[in-house]
């Protein structure tokens, strides 16, 4: 597979810019990109040790670069929304928000400590807790918004009457079911976006196939050795088959930044496994607005996170 080409980055000078998931893998190419960009990048992070080495690692390779951290567990409501009392308090407007951090299969069913099917309450209740906390400011800012989903939505679906996947559980399954919510919210936010005046554009992109930490060894999660699907990931990519991390960010940083990405578009690689972003059609799951309409409603009862509260 040739080298996925470095797309530019318009200068972002002024900008803030709210990274999850940016002190490793796609998150951290993401972060380090809109720094050099000029933006001022704020990495919300769950452990502080490992977000400060990541900062330093962006301040490495971009002198001057303005970057901090903030604590942040997507697991957790009162950590979601401690995270957006201080931004409030701040007062910053927000230029860009990247929702970008998961978790992927753990080896048994876990819970958030709201009681939330963990995939769930991670990639897609933490993040729209997240988003509607900090609305006021991303509409002042008159942001982009990109959720980051899978190649694992594709297929599957999503159960709005057992969103956390009490009554039936299989992993992969709620893992689709997680990524397939993502891409709803991000519909659904552009659509209301536009409907409402707020100014904010929200998409979506996928990073295909690539070796990132998803299936690493997370002894957090109960997982203490590297599965082996990434073992075999991480072969495929140094042999050019499928992605690289550094290809897998590029989806993201296109639907971030690029003049020409808009709301309510999908963006990944031109093929699953890799290759040079491109706008892609809806998958089939991604395409029911009413579906989309319902989860926001489903997502409002059961983070109590509502817009204009």
């Amino acid at each position: 597979m040739p080298r996925t080409p470095i797309h530019p980055v318009p200068d972002l000078a002024g900008t803030l810019a709210v990274v999850t998931g940016a002190s490793d893998g796609i998150g951290h190419v993401i972060a380090t990109r809109l720094a050099r960009a000029g933006a001022e990048v704020l990495m919300p992070v769950r452990s502080a040790e490992k977000g400060a080495r990541a900062a330093d690692r962006i301040r490495s390779s971009v002198p001057g670069a303005s970057v901090r951290t903030l604590p942040l567990d997507l697991s957790s409501l009162e950590s979601v929304a401690a995270l957006s009392d201080a931004l409030r308090a701040e007062g910053r407007p927000i230029g860009l928000l990247v929702n970008n951090a998961g978790v992927m299969q753990p080896p048994r069913r876990q819970e958030t400590r709201d009681g939330f099917e963990l995939q769930m309450g991670t990639n897609h209740l933490g993040h729209f807790a997240l988003t509607l906390g900090v609305l006021d400011l991303l509409r002042a800012g008159r942001a982009r918004v990109t959720h980051q989903t899978s190649v694992a939505a594709r297929s599957g679906s999503i159960d709005l009457d057992d969103l956390n996947a009490r009554d039936a559980y299989a992993v992969m399954r709620a893992y689709q079911a997680s990524k397939i919510a993502v891409g709803l919210f991000a519909r659904e936010l552009d659509a209301r976006s536009t409907a409402a005046g707020w100014g904010i554009t929200s998409n979506l992109a996928h990073p295909g196939i690539s070796p990132t930490n998803l299936l690493a060894a997370q002894p957090g999660l109960g997982r203490d050795r590297v599965s082996a699907a990434r073992r075999l990931i991480g072969l495929l990519s140094r042999l050019r088959v499928v992605g690289t991390v550094e290809s897998a960010a590029q989806p993201a940083i296109v639907a971030a930044t690029s003049p020409d990405a808009a709301g309510d578009q999908f963006w990944g690689p031109r093929r699953t496994a890799g290759g040079p972003p491109t706008l892609l059609p809806m998958w089939a799951p991604l395409a029911d607005m009413d579906t989309a309409r319902r989860l926001w409603d489903v997502s409002e009862e059961l983070t109590g996170v509502r817009v204009g509260r």
